[in-house]
């Protein structure tokens, strides 16, 4: 007899952490979950011009943004992991000193360029940049990959000399050293949520997905990848 099947879809940062759930819930449960990933603005996108998914995984704002458009069930938020953002070099490259805010501040202003996404991660950083009143200097030299591309693809493939990225999304990268997080004092937290899907046809199915995605179950493999259990 053929496997129940979930559709589950995510943003790039969980990517990797889902497909180990989606791996160990199927052995628990014999239930199998078909895990595709994409840019957040892709996935928002693909949501509102009515793909059919159950269980949707994104940053927090984005999932209440999509409950407000209908596209997914309201209450169904359930937050899953909290996740950082790193700092990345090209392997072997020289590591500038990143432990304070004034120090990363000089690392960005000496880098040839700058690497962010366009995640959440990403709007943080420019509001950031903005702050510390170094924008303009540095605009000509920033370099944000489209949706879906990773930044520490152009890190390991030398288009980028220093790059800021989701933990999660680093340390699968061959050719990449992490230098380690933003200082705590202007670190950015983002909580990443499922919820349940409207155009879902098997909710009680995803409903049970999401609860063992939620559960202390779920939280070594979270740790693995780099997140911490929400």
């Amino acid at each position: 007899m053929a496997l129940l099947r979930i559709k589950l879809i995510s943003s790039m940062a969980t990517r990797e952490m889902l497909a180990e759930l989606a791996q160990q819930y199927q052995e628990l449960a014999g239930c199998a979950v078909a895990v595709s990933s994409a840019g957040g603005l892709d996935v928002a996108k693909r949501l509102r011009q009515g793909e059919p998914f159950d269980v949707v995984v994104l940053a927090g704002d984005a999932i209440e943004q999509l409950v407000e458009a209908g596209c997914l069930v309201p209450g169904s938020r359930t937050d899953l992991v909290r996740s950082g953002i790193s700092i990345a070099v090209a392997l072997g490259a020289s590591q500038p000193d990143v432990a304070t805010e004034a120090a990363l501040r000089s690392a960005v202003l000496a880098a040839s360029s700058v690497g962010f996404s366009t995640g959440p991660s990403g709007n943080y950083l420019v509001k950031l940049f903005q702050r510390w009143g170094i924008y303009g200097d540095i605009q000509s030299r920033l370099v944000q990959p489209a949706p879906g591309i990773a930044v520490a693809s152009l890190i390991a493939g030398g288009e980028v000399e220093l790059g800021f990225q989701q933990l999660s999304e680093l340390i699968h990268m061959p050719g990449i050293a992490v230098l380690g997080p933003l200082p705590p004092a202007i670190q950015s937290i983002t909580t990443f949520s499922a919820a349940l899907a409207v155009a879902s046809e098997q909710p009680r199915l995803a409903r049970q997905l999401i609860d063992f995605l939620a559960s202390p179950q779920a939280n070594a493999p979270k740790l693995r990848q780099g997140m911490e259990p929400a």
